[in-house]
């Protein structure tokens, strides 16, 4: 167990570097805007985007520099002091952390690219890939399904395949929920903060301040992305840059709950069930789109209009319900999870969350043709 000095220390440092990330993100953010507004570098608009009038979306560039800065910060203070706690730390977990920007650094660059100029899928495809293998070079890899369809360990081979595997669909799927103001970056900090709680909890500190200043990072992206004025050259997207980042760093948390020691969960959750409950929404949803594109002839990699938030729109739900709407089901998803893991199989804890999910999906699209009927156009395809 921590002492309370020991409490006190680390709740500090993630609470000052989750500021400076605000700050950070808080400065640049305007700058941002203000340089994509001089240099023309807007958002297209069409048919699929939801969004009217033009809007940059290069609010993910501020994010890595952020996080980065406010980790960095906090660190070099502490070592330049001889703190014991911090070189403890650093010591027990710089080899993942150091992995884990390599990976973000990677996605960031080919996130920047996309926004200014594109990027094909197959291209963005082999940079995550690499990702992925830098985090599994870590040390870090999901070798234990704690009974999730009825497995726990696997063979190691096995354990990167499906860690590299889990890397790619998790940060596209952060990547592919993009899609109304404050949903991804909402869902995202949802995710982070219980990830940061999690950490803490179980005295793996320097990935909670990984997850407190990537929150914080998020928090004025939010409010300009959902809160911001286009009329006023106030509003950003986070565009692939932002989701990629985010989606490097959730996954990262996710895998590091599944790798952490015996007793880093101090009640007898579930490990696997703690990492994968912030992610159900984003990572249900890509898999229904994806079967959904296949299933009517399309190629699955190529965007379209039928996500969880284009079905409420279809039902005249406007974005901000659906977004208040979404963000509550995924903090229902990671309540019902969390509580119910000690004391329900984790497979049939799983299967019970497919059949909320599918179940509120059939319910959506049957509501959808009863309107469609109704008004005598088709509203969602």
């Amino acid at each position: 167990m921590f002492s309370q000095d020991e409490i006190y220390f680390w709740l500090e440092n993630d609470l000052i570097a989750l500021l400076i990330a605000v700050i950070i993100a808080g400065i640049l953010i305007p700058k941002i805007i203000l340089i994509a507004f001089r240099r023309k570098l807007f958002d297209e608009v069409n048919e699929r985007k939801i969004h009217r009038g033009v809007v940059p979306r290069l609010g993910g560039i501020a994010f890595f520099p952020a996080i980065l800065f406010s980790m960095a910060l906090v660190v070099a203070v502490n070592l330049r002091f001889n703190n014991i706690l911090m070189i403890h730390e650093v010591a027990t977990n710089s080899v993942q952390i150091y992995f884990e920007i390599c990976a973000i650094i990677l996605l960031y660059l080919v996130g920047i690219a996309d926004d200014l100029i594109g990027v094909r899928y197959l291209a963005k495809f082999v940079v995550q890939i690499i990702a992925a293998i830098l985090l599994v070079c870590s040390g870090m890899y999901i070798g234990n399904f704690y009974g999730i369809l009825w497995i726990h360990e696997m063979p190691i081979w096995l354990s990167w395949l499906f860690t590299a595997f889990i890397v790619v669909y998790v940060v596209n799927a952060i990547n592919l929920i993009d899609g109304i103001d404050g949903l991804a970056s909402g869902l995202s900090t949802i995710a982070l903060v219980f990830y940061a709680i999690v950490f803490f909890r179980g005295g793996e500190f320097i990935y909670s301040m990984l997850a407190a200043a990537t929150a914080g990072t998020l928090f004025p992206f939010f409010y300009y992305n959902v809160f911001g004025d286009a009329t006023r050259q106030k509003k950003i997207f986070m565009g692939d840059t932002g989701a990629l980042t985010t989606g490097m760093v959730l996954v990262f948390c996710a895998v590091a709950v599944m790798c952490a020691k015996p007793e880093f969960l101090t009640v007898d959750y579930n490990p696997a069930m703690v990492a994968l409950s912030p992610l159900v929404i984003p990572c249900f949803d890509v898999f229904r789109v994806y079967f959904h594109r296949v299933r009517r002839g399309r190629n699955p990699f190529l965007p379209d209009k039928c996500h969880i938030h284009h079905k409420l729109l279809a039902l005249g739900v406007n974005q901000t319900r659906a977004l208040l709407l979404i963000l509550l089901a995924s903090i229902v998803f990671i309540g019902m999870n969390v509580l119910l893991s000690p004391f329900i199989n984790p497979t049939l804890l799983l299967l019970l969350d497919v059949f909320i999910w599918t179940s509120g999906n059939i319910i959506l699209t049957k509501a959808i043709r009863r309107r469609e009927r109704i008004l005598g156009y088709t509203l969602y395809d």
